[in-house]
């Protein structure tokens, strides 16, 4: 059984028509998100949101795979070295 990391997604929203989506997939993976930051940046009408996550490297990478495939999304994750 592979161990959990800890991660954190950053994610930027160009495309905010993106917004229901995107927030189904972060509720999909739900049981693995510690805590999520959003910040609306109104005066380039997008959207910055950190995802913080507890979770098997294969769920990590399946969720920003998932997130990075949506039109104007953009996602890379840091890991911990742990």
């Amino acid at each position: 059984m592979e161990e959990n990391r800890i991660a954190v997604i950053a994610i930027i929203v160009e495309n905010l028509d993106q917004t229901d989506e995107l927030n189904r997939i972060l509720h999909e993976f739900g049981p693995w998100i510690i805590g999520r930051m959003g910040i609306p940046y109104r005066a380039r009408n997008i959207s910055l949101i950190s995802v913080a996550v507890d979770a098997p490297t294969e769920t990590i990478s399946a969720l920003t795979g998932k997130l990075g495939r949506l039109e104007g999304v953009s996602v890379k994750a840091a890991y911990s070295k742990q």
